[in-house]
């Protein structure tokens, strides 16, 4: 198995490391992270991770090269690494948000396969959804295998990565907001926390399972547990009475006009 490295060892660039050995099928060894401090890599030596301060060293080493740095750092990191990148060895993964495929194509100025995904912190439990852009379908194909024991991928145009931005790497916020909210209407109708926070997210997870188990329209499956004048609808209509559905879907349509603006 070739190695894998990563540069940037952030929350994402973390969450990815971790997610390759705990459900990728990587041996510790073979997954190669970067950090400029050396004292934040302890926790991933600790594990077993090759660690390294020098990026150029992660791209000698490894044939899958993730980019998970901040915006403004990501052409300064290519270029500190382009000297030993080869067009049969490498393929470049930029995690990095509002960085477009043709302008890490002009930062390498090589015919390197270049891959944008967009995975969330989920992929440190192997419940990542990973949305995947490249220039290269082999890449893709590559990038996709690398990913799928992390959860779910799904290869889509370059065009929608602001929107997987949103709907992958910020709906864990949204999500988790909600499920904060259950939890503290649990607690006020009588539950302690950590028992109201455990069956919020428990029945958020088996919410979401339900469909993708069964590939129905939320509706359909809503209309199952909501009997005619019983506590569920009640509940369903004064939530959209104070704009539940609406305030979502605004949350949304503003958080991809901001990332659209960072170009």
């Amino acid at each position: 198995m070739k190695k894998t490295g990563i540069i940037g060892a952030g929350n994402i660039g973390g969450a990815i490391a971790r997610g390759l050995v705990k459900y990728g099928g990587h041996p510790a060894d073979n997954v190669v992270i970067s950090r400029r401090k050396e004292a934040l890599l302890e926790p991933f030596r600790k594990l077993g991770m090759d660690v390294e301060t020098n990026n150029m060293a992660v791209a000698e080493k490894c044939g899958v090269i993730i980019l998970a740095v901040l915006p403004g750092q990501a052409e300064n990191v290519i270029r500190e690494i382009l000297p030993v990148l080869e067009a049969d060895r490498h393929i470049l993964v930029s995690v990095v948000s509002a960085v477009s495929i043709p302008e890490i194509e002009k930062w390498v100025d090589k015919k390197i396969p270049v891959v944008r995904i967009m995975p969330n912190t989920a992929v440190e439990f192997g419940e990542s959804m990973t949305c995947i852009a490249g220039n290269d379908p082999g890449a893709e194909k590559i990038v996709e295998a690398l990913f799928d024991p992390m959860g779910s991928t799904m290869i889509i145009s370059e065009r929608l990565m602001p929107a997987a931005t949103i709907l992958a790497a910020c709906g864990i916020a949204f999500f988790l907001r909600f499920i904060r909210a259950e939890t503290q209407g649990g607690i006020q109708i009588g539950f302690h926390a950590e028992e109201a926070g455990k069956i919020a997210a428990q029945t958020a997870k088996g919410a979401a399972q339900i469909l993708l188990s069964t590939g129905n329209h939320p509706e359909r499956e809503i209309d199952k547990v909501t009997t005619p004048m019983g506590c569920t609808i009640a509940g369903l209509n004064e939530m959209e009475h104070y704009g539940l559905s609406s305030a979502l879907i605004k949350g949304i349509i503003t958080s991809h006009a901001g990332i659209s603006g960072l170009k």
